[in-house]
């Protein structure tokens, strides 16, 4: 250990950052909760709503190419990706959460920034929309934990 290792809470502050937010249309009552969610929580940990972009796409599989777009702008210190994928009856379900699931995350690794993947795959809409508010908070949270651990890392 370097020195005096920082909490989680010590991480929360986000008056000095800016995120950008990417929200699938489809599922959308789901995905309107998310988001709700998400930027009230944004909000209490003190970033400001012009701070904050909201984009909205088709569905999951289109998230990433509109985060790839916010992360090559360099304008953003976290990146929030919002979605719902409900199993259907064919093996699409697989197929959508899989390939949304590893872009987000091969976005994060080549662009060296933090992107919450708050995209649900649920069995069912009841699932979902245990997990709405929920998910969309802990995104936020996410999002400005990881955004200043990796300003504290650089």
């Amino acid at each position: 250990m370097f020195g005096a290792e920082k909490g989680s809470a010590d991480r929360l502050d986000g008056k000095k950052l800016s995120v950008g937010m990417v929200q699938s249309r489809f599922n959308e009552s789901v995905t309107n909760a998310l988001a709700q969610a998400c930027l009230q929580e944004l909000a209490a940990l003190g970033v400001e709503e012009k701070n904050v972009t909201h984009v909205k796409v088709p569905g999951a599989l289109e998230i990433p190419c509109a985060l790839q777009a916010l992360a090559e702008s360099d304008k953003y210190d976290a990146l929030v990706a919002l979605g719902c994928i409900i199993r259907g009856e064919t093996y699409h379900f697989e197929l959508v959460a899989n390939e949304s699931g590893s872009a987000v995350t091969r976005l994060a690794l080549d662009y060296q920034l933090p992107i919450a993947n708050a995209i649900l795959t649920t069995e069912n809409l009841a699932q979902a929309q245990l997990r709405q508010e929920e998910k969309g908070r802990d995104a936020a949270r996410v999002a400005v934990e990881m955004a200043n651990l990796l300003n504290e890392l650089s």
